[in-house]
């Protein structure tokens, strides 16, 4: 007779340092073409960096493109991440945004509306969402932090 082992499940709290603004934007435009419309409207210099890799389907690797400006470190940092890759997403849950925008937040005040109207003006976006990092539970998220 086969002895039942007692399964102990022990859950860990893992804090997540939220120190940026990750918005959700809706365009078909390519991410070259957003990223130089973005420059132009926040004049800003956002530039092609090393994608985002994260481990796929059997031995895969899955290559999110990424735009950043981390010029100054005392200003704002935007980066403008793909949140598709073929049929893949990088965040599940947000399969109908395109593409996310994140805004690293160094020690200063941000006029997060300000930020959303001005994208909201830009033709080929066709939705801006704010999405709280405390409610969005995705395995893929802290991918984001690197």
């Amino acid at each position: 007779m086969k002895s039942i082992q007692k399964v102990t499940r022990v859950k860990l709290n893992i804090e997540q340092n939220n120190d940026y603004i990750l918005l959700g934007l809706v365009s078909a435009e390519p991410d070259y073409k957003l990223s130089l419309t973005l420059n132009k409207k926040f004049r800003i210099s956002l530039k092609n960096i090393s994608p985002l890799k994260l481990p796929g389907d059997a031995r895969s690797e899955l290559a999110f493109s990424r735009f950043s400006n981390n010029d100054d470190p005392e200003d704002l940092i935007f980066s403008l991440i793909s949140n598709r890759t073929g049929k893949y997403f990088l965040l599940n849950k947000l399969k109908n945004i395109d593409y996310l925008l994140q805004i690293q937040v160094p020690e200063k005040e941000v006029n997060l509306n300000k930020i959303t109207s001005a994208l909201r003006e830009i033709d080929t976006v066709t939705a801006v969402f704010n999405i709280d990092l405390n409610i969005l539970k995705d395995k893929n998220l802290h991918y984001l932090t690197q």
